[in-house]
């Protein structure tokens, strides 16, 4: 597994975030000013947008965030997440909340299986990167913060190998796999099957560096070719196009990672669960190496207290009443599914009638497990979140 897969999956995850948040916040925008509830202004967007990317790319949340470690799971992410998107006036409820990181991770799914190279994961960040600064020219502040985070991002990651973007490329893929969120827009484009699963082109541009497939030669041992042949590709391919710029500033080339929904009507996007198993979308308070993770790289994340009774709720269904049903659908659960719950702690009770049996074998006293141990960690974490977004 690599180290070096959190920073990119937290970027473009965040960056497919503003995409959806800033589309949906200007259709709510029907009035020129703000004087019905629920109805956003451009200057409400503008401030939740500058909001949340300077939270997003604060220097101490980007110094955690880039340090080497494992990847969290889609529980621990989510949570990160979760907060992030709060860290404005805006207030997404958990069915909305769901319908968000369905829409972010699958979209990166798809830009993941779109690269043509691992290496050109950079690729698709810096598109990210690229329209999340357009989103705060007009605050210097937030801007030097982004521009600070991409030449980080460029002084920890050109220097890597294609051998360690691969393993990058395959850490990510295996977090994602079992992803199968059915998405309105990517049926409509038939780049998704009814099952949830991608449908890849077998047409377009090779990858840089390659050849176009359909050619085999054999050499003989001094090295001179003596014979070639074709054969059947079962896809039409052409050369490779340039390769896009690495640099803070430039042509990337290719358009993935850039924003989708800017010309797709909102209607237009939804998500159906397709999963294999149905996840609690609450967080597992008993998860206690991963939330000590998430606890360690949200002490960076200090978000400023905000006015409950001034806030702005952003509904990602196209009316009140469908967001109500997939809530309540979501509370209910749904009987099609299996839940397996696995207790990710060991059990104290267990834990004390093992320590008994080892004891006397080996005449040692038993031990038990301290009320302070790990079996409440989980629960002090979790406080620990909630008093840094209360900070």
């Amino acid at each position: 597994m690599s180290m070096r897969t959190l920073p990119l999956v937290f970027i473009n995850l965040g960056g497919e975030m503003l995409y959806i948040l800033d589309q949906r916040l200007q259709t709510q925008n029907t009035a020129d000013d703000n004087t019905q509830k629920g109805v956003w202004s451009d200057d409400d967007r503008k401030r939740v947008m500058n909001d949340i990317i300077a939270t997003m790319f604060s220097k101490a949340f980007m110094e955690e965030l880039l340090k080497p470690q494992d990847l969290y799971s889609n529980r621990a992410l989510r949570t990160v997440l979760t907060r992030l998107a709060h860290a404005s006036i805006m207030r997404l409820n958990p069915a909305s909340m769901d319908r968000l990181y369905e829409l972010m991770v699958m979209a990166f799914k798809y830009q993941l299986l779109l690269c043509p190279r691992p290496r050109d994961l950079l690729i698709i960040s810096y598109n990210h990167i690229d329209a999340i600064r357009e989103f705060v020219r007009d605050t210097p502040s937030v801007l030097n913060q982004v521009d600070e985070t991409h030449r980080k991002i460029i002084e920890v990651y050109t220097p890597l190998s294609d051998g360690e973007f691969q393993l990058l490329r395959q850490t990510l893929l295996i977090f994602l796999q079992d992803m199968h969120v059915r998405v309105s827009l990517f049926l409509k484009d038939k780049v998704q099957n009814p099952n949830g699963r991608f449908a890849l082109s077998t047409t377009g541009p090779v990858p840089h560096g390659t050849e176009v497939p359909g050619l085999i030669r054999m050499f003989s041992s001094n090295g001179k070719e003596w014979k070639r042949w074709e054969f059947p590709t079962g896809g039409s391919y052409t050369s490779s196009i340039r390769v896009g710029s690495f640099e803070r500033f430039g042509d990337r080339v290719t358009r993935i990672g850039t924003n989708m929904y800017s010309v797709t009507q909102p209607e237009e996007t939804h998500t159906s669960k397709n999963y294999s198993q149905k996840a609690n979308s609450e967080p597992n308070p008993l998860a206690k190496e991963e939330l000590n993770l998430l606890a360690r790289l949200l002490g960076g994340m200090k978000v400023q207290n905000r006015n409950t009774e001034t806030g702005f709720r952003v509904n990602l269904f196209a009316t009140d009443q469908e967001e109500e049903e997939a809530g309540a659908s979501g509370t209910n659960g749904d009987q099609s599914f299996q839940v397996i719950n696995i207790q990710a702690t060991q059990d104290v009770q267990v834990n004390t009638e093992l320590a008994r049996i080892a004891g006397e074998f080996t005449g040692e006293p038993e031990q038990t497990e301290s009320p302070e141990g790990p079996s409440n960690k989980g629960d002090d974490l979790l406080a620990m979140m909630d008093e840094l977004i209360e900070l």
